[in-house]
């Protein structure tokens, strides 16, 4: 069964994580707790929300077939 790690924009987006990360190791000491801590969270939720709506879809579609 396919899963969210297969879309390619759940790929993509873990890129970006990736690339926030390396980018906000560089910014100063005192945002760590500020607009690094901000990006980061943001960042991370973009692959979390796909995950979760594509298992949503997937449970729809369970539930469709089961009905059928």
């Amino acid at each position: 069964m396919k899963t969210h790690k297969n879309l390619d924009v759940w790929k993509r987006s873990m890129d970006l994580v990736q690339m926030v990360y390396t980018v906000t190791k560089k910014f100063p000491q005192d945002e760590l707790y500020g607009l690094t801590n901000q990006l980061r969270r943001a960042a991370v939720s973009i692959p979390s929300n796909i995950a979760e709506g594509a298992a949503r879809l997937v449970v729809a579609m369970v539930q469709v077939n089961w009905n059928r």
